[in-house]
């Protein structure tokens, strides 16, 4: 989470024993939770929380004294005087009130967020900032790397998400105290290999990289790393080929010096990676979350040789063929969340998955080439959200009595040959919501109660169900309710 790394740099989280900064940090913001200081704001699938928010009033006290003390001060398009001895300036959507030539020698931490005028910061802070720890320009209008980074000696969070920036310039090698590199969807596919002098570098988030450098396991202390081959136009001759297959098998290798990650997503994997990537996840005995995705849709993702798997892993996702489902994941004790696509896989996978004891969330899309699914009693104890996409062959689904007893979501999408709704779906007490997407109209419509034969009763307790179609090149949302009540809707009608 963006917040707990923000307060790392900043200092604000002392080490316990026994714990790492990120669960210190963790257990601080649970206490803002339970004392009413924070709300959560929203959720991500899993039902983790992902942002938060404080009361208006809140806000306007914590602002107002946190300016009063030169803690920080907030400009958001309006004149407010702020000290020269500010430790933290924040600036929202524009420049027009931020007085050039100021002083800002005692700056710590620097925000601009939405900055919509072209950011130069030699211009508007001539005299520099060189204690900076914490650089966030997220969403600015930046098209380079800003130069004046270079001489930010203490910098120890640098964020230019969602920024036009295309590249890293060598001197990030000078930034021997940066600790989270952040340029998620910023348009860098490339890092000099200068990233290997930063040793403390705990946090690389990077999704759009095309190459990595060689000997990216010497970057020992790296907790968050998104990995992805370069890109390789098919060598001429066989030759070439091999040495292709060396690089990225060493590459593979690599990984397996940064033990300490919490978070790894490697792309464009192949077949034969498969062994080497095992032996180099055993080592990750910290990783809480991990995304494989195969080169191509048809490539086997290789996965039958990871003997111990990390045992704190949270969330998994798969995108790739797979000859069978890897025996290790039904032992994965504290995963939360699972996503499989593309696996293909010939026998049902819920025989093996139903018993993973804390999953929360579930999504198959092209998992299986089976005609019939089938969610037995006691399987899925802790489900709340199920996601079932472009199963193809599939015509039945069966859920027994006491079967996914949590499950509050349940969406079927692009399952064309699926000919009626869940069988069972009526035990599913607690559903809130089910949602069909561009499936056969003919289904939707049992579902309405003024139909002959209809199966309205099956659904009747769920307050929400919704059937979305493609038409007129557009998406459109009907929902049950206002269906039944008669409004007009073509597109349901089975004549």
């Amino acid at each position: 989470m963006r917040l707990i790394r923000m307060w790392i740099a900043e200092g604000f989280i002392e080490a316990k024993e026994g714990k790492v900064l990120e669960e210190v940090a963790d257990d601080y913001l649970n206490d803002l939770l339970n004392r009413s200081l924070i709300q959560v704001a929203t959720t991500t699938s899993d039902r983790r929380a992902k942002t938060f928010r404080i009361h208006d009033l809140l806000r306007e006290i914590i602002i107002s004294k946190s300016r009063d003390q030169n803690f920080a001060t907030v400009l958001k398009g309006q004149n407010v005087q702020w000290s020269d001895r500010a430790r933290r300036l924040s600036v929202h959507y524009t420049l027009l009130h931020l007085q050039p030539n100021r002083s800002v020698s005692q700056l710590r931490s620097l925000f601009m967020f939405e900055v919509i005028e072209k950011l130069r910061l030699h211009t508007l802070f001539p005299g520099g900032f060189r204690l900076l720890t914490l650089l966030n320009l997220d969403n600015s209008n930046l098209k380079k790397f800003p130069v004046e980074v270079v001489n930010l000696c203490y910098l120890k969070y640098l964020s230019l998400r969602n920024t036009k920036v295309k590249i890293v310039p060598r001197f990030i090698g000078k930034l021997h105290n940066l600790e989270t590199l952040d340029l998620k969807y910023s348009q860098v596919t490339e890092l000099p290999v200068e990233i290997l002098k930063l040793q403390r570098l705990r946090h690389l988030l990077l999704y759009r990289n095309e190459s990595i450098p060689r000997f990216i396991g010497k970057l020992h202390n790296l907790e968050t790393s998104d990995i992805k081959y370069s890109q390789v136009i098919e060598p001429p001759d066989e030759t070439q080929k091999l040495q292709r297959s060396r690089l990225c098998s060493n590459l593979v290798k690599e990984l397996g010096n940064l033990t300490q990650l919490r978070r790894l997503g490697i792309l464009k994997l192949r077949r034969e990676d498969g062994k080497v990537l095992c032996s180099s996840i055993e080592k990750m005995s910290y990783l809480r979350a991990l995304s494989m995705v195969s080169i191509e849709e048809d490539e086997i993702v290789d996965l039958q040789h990871l003997s111990t798997p990390p045992a704190l892993l949270q969330r998994l996702y798969i995108t790739g063929h797979l000859e069978m489902l890897p025996y290790w994941i039904p032992s994965l004790q504290n995963l939360v969340k699972l996503s499989l696509k593309w696996s293909k896989l010939k026998d049902d996978p819920l025989v093996y998955l139903q018993y993973i004891p804390n999953l929360v969330y579930l999504v198959l899309c092209q998992a299986f080439t089976g005609h019939i699914l089938c969610f037995r009693a006691g399987g899925f104890k802790k489900l709340k959200i199920l996601g079932l996409d472009e199963f193809d062959e599939l015509k039945y689904i069966q859920v027994e009595p006491g079967a996914m007893v949590c499950l509050e979501s349940l969406s079927i999408r692009w399952c064309k040959s699926l000919e009626k709704i869940p069988a069972g779906i009526e035990h599913l007490t607690k559903l809130k919501l089910l949602e069909f997407f561009d499936m056969p109209m003919e289904l939707f419509n049992t579902l309405r109660p003024n139909v002959k034969d209809s199966k309205y009763w099956r659904v009747a307790h769920i307050p929400e169900v919704y059937s979305t179609y493609w038409r007129d090149g557009e998406w459109k949302v009907y929902s049950l309710e206002s269906t039944s009540d008669g409004e007009n809707c073509p597109m349901l009608s089975t004549s």
